[in-house]
């Protein structure tokens, strides 16, 4: 009688769930098609360990994975068809590599005996993932399973990026071989750990005594400082350093502190240009943000990185001394060297500035607008956002209005696809983030360029689920200002050309309505004195609740004036030539233009 093997009666896709059991994932996200049948079929047999989370688009599962990684801080998981499905990743895969997180996808193919045939649906799909994935395995015998697993989710964590792993059609259905201990056979386990990095001694007391010379340093904060807000802030107060983070690192800060000078960039704040325009000291902490003329003048600061990746030191901006290491251990060290200091007239600057910087944003969402102010908005957010909530941004001038009039409440996640910087992420994002906590509420912040690209399909996808969630409180705020706003502004400023309505304007869509008939909450608002109740309606909603904004697109997207020069003129003649072409927005544009410099040059003589 011959012994029963372990593996009786299983296929090879039933080893890839049981690997994926081992990884601890708890959900992967994917459109079904006929080439990963095999493993469809086991994820089905698993009853749910992995859930399977259909998407509308396998773009949208990706997008959805990237925010698994985010938001869940373990390695998001994605199942795909060959063919159309492969290439439909793409986009998601590349906001995982370029904002350097963990993802994995399973991607299937054609039969192996038919590669190479053209046949059906076949694509070479590793010469595809070439360029945006860290790991690339086509698995060409089942005996590989285990080993292209486990080694797909080791590179996705160390290498912060994307792993894809091609399965044909024919090796998911196989059955699940035997592990022989034999020369080549691998045998391998579901196991990582992260390196823990530290600098030397000597490159942080060189950083400490640099930092403990200046008159005017000042902190910039990225993603990076994730897990040392605490350490930021009590350096920032020992050195007397402004604070400024990155779009990524605006979550990680308490912006209620009186140091804390908000996100730099364009999309920044007056307070964090007009201090980066005169600091002699930078210490820039697990950023890489690309916003490189924000940064001071080359040779106008003296500069200290901390990374924990060496090939992003220097990255943005000349530094003298490189740390690499995790923020928080690194800060500590700096705590124990640096010499405090009190640097009562820089202080008393970064003070000004930043109380400054609160007058303007105030008196800019109280301006009128035609029919909302987008930055009206977001302020009737501020008092209402829970603190335990998560917050999902799409990708627009959405984001201007979240980086400079949204005070996140310590602990609040927020996320966006930032450095590919790629509309439709917003609900996707959005619905991972509930995925990976339904117990907590989520606000979607997205403009109507976004919604129509992902959006409205993916609110199919939270009227699907959204009765399983004990919290129900999934509020989606469409910006609909009937255009592409700011690629409008950027044509304005950038190239002083007219807006194009062929390729600008957007075409309307009732979100509320919609997402009624789908079976969610929703409503319209077009009135400033609604819009307290309205986003408390959201809040206190038993389902999913829309927010149709109307807001209005000839709100300038301005960059802090201390970096505009001669931008302003531009923009101006571009709005002129407009007027003069019957451009419906522009003579309030050019109006509204006027009153937002109006009202960062006159707080000057403010309190």
């Amino acid at each position: 009688m011959t012994e029963k093997s372990e593996h009786q009666g299983l296929t090879v896709s039933d080893i890839i769930v049981r690997r994926l059991q081992d990884w601890g994932v708890a959900r992967v996200y994917g459109y079904s098609g006929d080439g990963v049948n095999g493993l469809l079929d086991a994820l089905r047999r698993a009853n749910g360990t992995p859930t399977f989370i259909q998407a509308r688009h396998e773009e949208n599962a990706a997008l959805m994975a990237v925010g698994e990684a985010k938001y869940g801080g373990t390695v998001g998981v994605i199942v795909s068809t060959q063919g159309p499905g492969a290439v439909h990743l793409l986009n998601g895969l590349y906001d995982a590599k370029l904002d350097g997180v963990p993802v994995v996808a399973l991607v299937g193919q054609q039969h192996r005996s038919v590669l190479g045939s053209g046949y059906m649906q076949e694509v070479d799909i590793a010469t595809l993932m070439a360029d945006v994935a860290v790991y690339v395995a086509q698995v060409s015998s089942a005996e590989q399973i285990p080993m292209v697993i486990d080694r797909a989710f080791r590179k996705a964590l160390s290498r912060r990026g994307p792993a894809v792993v091609i399965l044909p059609h024919d090796v998911q259905s196989a059955d699940a071989p035997e592990h022989p201990h034999e020369h080549g056979v691998v045998v391998t386990s579901a196991t990582y750990s992260a390196p823990e990095v530290r600098s030397s001694s000597d490159q942080l007391r060189a950083a400490a005594e640099l930092l403990s010379v200046g008159e005017r340093p000042v902190m910039l904060v990225g993603r990076g400082a994730a897990e040392a807000k605490e350490a930021v802030i009590e350096l920032a107060e020992s050195l007397g350093a402004a604070i400024v983070t990155s779009l990524l690192g605006k979550p990680y800060v308490d912006e209620s502190h009186p140091l804390v000078a908000g996100t730099m960039g364009h999309l920044g704040t007056t307070a964090s240009a007009e201090l980066l325009g005169e600091c002699d000291g930078l210490l820039i902490v697990g950023s890489n943000d690309p916003w490189t003329e924000f940064y001071p003048a080359p040779g106008q600061a003296r500069a200290v990185q901390i990374d924990i990746d060496p090939a992003t030191i220097g990255n943005r901006y000349p530094v003298e001394v490189a740390i690499t290491s995790d923020a928080e251990p690194a800060l500590r060290s700096l705590l124990t060297l640096v010499r405090p200091r009190n640097r009562e007239r820089w202080s008393s600057r970064v003070h000004d500035a930043v109380r400054r910087w609160h007058r303007i944003r105030v008196a800019r969402a109280e301006v009128d607008a035609d029919p909302l102010n987008p930055e009206a908005v977001v302020m009737a957010l501020n008092v209402r956002l829970p603190g335990n909530a998560a917050l999902a941004l799409d990708v627009g001038s959405v984001v201007y209005w979240y980086a400079r009039q949204l005070q996140l409440p310590p602990g609040v996640q927020a996320h966006v696809s930032s450095t590919l910087a790629s509309m439709g992420c917003g609900l996707p994002y959005g619905i991972a983030a509930k995925l990976t906590d339904p117990a907590r509420p989520v606000v979607v912040l997205a403009g109507d360029g976004g919604m129509q690209m992902t959006g409205i399909a993916e609110l199919v996808t939270v009227a699907s689920r959204w009765q399983d969630w004990p919290d129900p409180r999934f509020i989606v705020a469409v910006f609909d200002n009937g255009d592409l706003a700011e690629v409008s502004w950027e044509q304005r400023e950038m190239e002083g050309s007219p807006r194009f309505p062929a390729s600008q304007a957007l075409p309307a869509f009732p979100y509320a309505e919609y997402a009624r008939i789908i079976g969610l909450a929703g409503e319209a608002v077009r009135m400033r004195d609604d819009l307290g109740d309205a986003w408390d309606r959201a809040f206190a909603s038993d389902r999913p609740y829309v927010l149709h904004f109307r807001t209005d697109p000839a709100v300038p997207l301005l960059p802090p004036l201390s970096t505009a020069g001669k931008k302003i003129d531009v923009m101006r003649a571009a709005l002129e030539i407009e007027r003069s072409e019957g451009g419906g927005m522009a003579a309030r544009a050019l109006h509204l233009l006027e009153e937002y410099v109006a009202i960062e040059r006159d707080d000057s003589n403010g309190g």
